[in-house]
């Protein structure tokens, strides 16, 4: 064992010594990464499974029923189908929506906090592995003036109102009643200076690198700038001025391509555009406000099936929308 020890201890590049692994106050970019985990609003590892993949307009519907212990025995359908664009709509290029966008005259202000209803794919691998279930949710964060925040998680689905409504929230998933509060916190006062938290700006250039500085770690691209924004999303609610800018830079982004009307799954209507994810086997649709140029909605759709936890080609991953 000591020889193996040895071996061990020559293989690793880094001397106990280092000055880097001693216990100190976290530095500035630990402090924005630990304060992005905490509040970024993204969901729960592992048991979640939330691709950076996208959407399609006309893909294959996988429908899964099974029942689960808890207040009703209803079945429940496992996933959502993908949106689909409007048969002979046209398409509006982004650089026309951002400048609609700009010659708003709207007045809505930007707010701190966010609104956002979510549906997710919750699903595990293994021999005995359950079937994938989404999970719906809706989560309010408001922000008071003394930097402390509160966040309201429930379970509850739009598109089936009064009903049931699966929830992961134990470790064994069950339906709750519509509306079910799943938790109610109260977060102490906090004044970051780094994105997310930070006040966006509302010039194209800055915001750009205001979402570049939400993850440093990868250069943004399309991918990234879609994840950036839905981080964005989770923490603000923004105001024309910044609606705007954000459209400008969508504008900008590479293979981002409109695709047509849509109807989102809180029944508004927007534009819609589709980046494919090529490199993680999917597909990603942003739904946008045609007149404000606010974003309404993101849809990740896989377009590659994966067998160890019962995916198929065609399955909604996640859908956010976002209210005001």
């Amino acid at each position: 064992m000591a020889d193996e020890l040895e071996l061990l201890r020559r293989a690793n590049p880094v001397p106990s010594t280092d000055p880097r692994f001693h216990d100190r106050p976290l530095d500035q970019h630990a402090e924005r990464r630990l304060n992005h985990l905490l509040h970024s609003g993204r969901p729960r590892p592992l048991r979640r499974w939330f691709w950076s993949v996208g959407t399609a307009a006309a893909v294959g519907v996988v429908v899964l029923a099974l029942t689960l212990s808890g207040p009703t025995t209803a079945p429940a359908v496992a996933a959502p189908r993908p949106l689909v664009i409007e048969a002979g709509s046209t398409p509006v290029p982004l650089d026309r929506l951002a400048d609609r966008a700009a010659a708003s005259d709207s007045s809505l202000p930007l707010r701190q906090g966010t609104h956002v209803q979510t549906w997710s794919l919750s699903m595990t691998s293994g021999p005995e592995a359950r079937p994938p279930i989404t999970v719906p949710e809706e989560r309010v964060v408001r922000w008071k003036a003394d930097g402390s925040h509160t966040e309201l998680v429930v379970a509850t689905d739009p598109r089936r109102p009064g009903k049931p409504v699966i929830t992961d929230a134990d470790p064994v998933p069950r339906t709750v009643e519509d509306g079910h509060v799943l938790s109610r916190r109260t977060y102490p006062p906090s004044w970051s200076d780094a994105p997310p938290q930070a006040r966006p700006p509302h010039d194209a250039e800055r915001l750009r690198a205001y979402l570049e500085e939400i993850d440093p770690i990868e250069a943004m691209d399309t991918t990234q700038l879609l994840d950036a924004v839905a981080v964005l999303l989770d923490n603000w609610t923004l105001g024309a001025r910044e609606t705007a800018t954000l459209a400008r830079v969508l504008s900008e982004a590479k293979g981002l391509r409109p695709v047509g009307a849509v109807t989102d799954r809180l029944g508004r209507k927007g534009q819609a555009y589709v980046y494919d994810d090529k490199a993680h086997s999917g597909r990603r649709m942003l739904i946008l406000d045609p007149a404000t140029g606010a974003v309404l909605g993101l849809e990740d759709t896989v377009t590659k099936a994966d067998p160890e936890y019962g995916v198929k080609a065609g399955d909604v991953m996640s859908y956010r929308a976002w209210l005001r």
